[in-house]
């Protein structure tokens, strides 16, 4: 995907697709500078914007993403999809009721999406409230359209109230639609060696470095 990016640069799918991947393996600078061009080339488009908000958010530049998520978005047309990342955002930026406001109008217009019901239930467990986390993030995990993002969600919350076997088969259903996907391999290994299995912990790791 990368030499397909560098082959048209321009392109508003291939830009897309590249930074999600280099964001899922933790290259988070690069999926910004990716996403810079993208807004460059797009700068009208929701999805780039959209896009681009979550890259600025992933270096930690929350104020930034927020106003490239709020400036994409149109009041009298709302996209669930960037109501939704403006919520992440909020919650990074430690505003947890008006994050989840934005989940539940995304909701509105969304119903069951596993993506968002994943990060209202983040909302939850970044407050400490594990069990209602795990209620969105089940939901969001058995839903058809969740991801390995979704589902490394769930083994986490899992694995933070200690039932780690769950977990580890949370964390192995991710792996089994993105073998690559850093933060799954992570809380694998975190979960493994909270399970003894020291050398699968090692193993994981090591594949997670490796990435």
């Amino acid at each position: 995907i990368g030499k397909a990016y560098e082959r048209d640069s321009k392109n508003k799918e291939k830009s897309l697709a590249y930074a999600n991947i280099l964001r899922m393996t933790g290259q988070n600078d690069q999926a910004l500078a990716v996403m810079r061009q993208a807004a460059i080339h797009h700068p009208q488009d929701r999805d780039v914007l959209a896009a681009y908000g979550k890259a600025l958010a992933g270096v930690g530049e929350f104020k930034a993403a927020l106003d490239a998520i709020q400036r994409a978005q149109r009041p009298e047309y709302p996209d669930w999809k960037l109501l939704s990342a403006e919520g992440a955002i909020l919650d990074q930026l430690g505003r947890p009721q008006e994050a989840r406001d934005r989940y539940r109008k995304a909701l509105d217009l969304q119903p069951n999406e596993a993506s968002i019901q994943s990060n209202l239930g983040m909302s939850y467990m970044l407050e400490g409230d594990l069990r209602t986390a795990e209620t969105y993030l089940s939901a969001a995990a058995k839903s058809p359209g969740a991801d390995s993002t979704v589902r490394q969600n769930w083994a986490l919350v899992i694995g933070l109230q200690g039932r780690f076997e769950e977990a580890e088969q949370a964390y192995r259903a991710a792996l089994a639609r993105a073998p690559d996907f850093v933060p799954a391999l992570v809380g694998l290994a975190i979960t493994l060696n909270s399970l003894r299995r020291h050398e699968d912990a090692e193993a994981a790791c090591r594949k997670a470095i490796e990435r």
